[in-house]
């Protein structure tokens, strides 16, 4: 990517993108906290500013959506 078009996404706008590129709920509280406890998108700091990758926001929402299912029952069950 050229990097002179590059640009980073303030924890705010990163939750609005997820939210208007991948059709799932995402709120910049919930991306906080996921910095906190793992889990969530690589980000960086500008400052003590935190900022997002797009690129890196699509690969996470990518892999947080499952395969396709077409019942309750075709999910795994986990060993207890």
């Amino acid at each position: 990517m050229d990097q002179s078009s590059h640009r980073y996404l303030s924890r705010l706008e990163a939750a609005q993108y997820v939210r208007e590129e991948w059709g799932f709920p995402c709120s910049g509280k919930w991306l906080a906290k996921l910095a906190v406890t793992g889990g969530g998108p690589v980000y960086r700091k500008a400052g003590r500013f935190p900022i997002y990758d797009p690129a890196e926001l699509d690969a996470w929402a990518e892999a947080r959506i499952s395969k396709p299912h077409f019942s309750t029952s075709d999910y795994e069950v986990a060993d207890a």
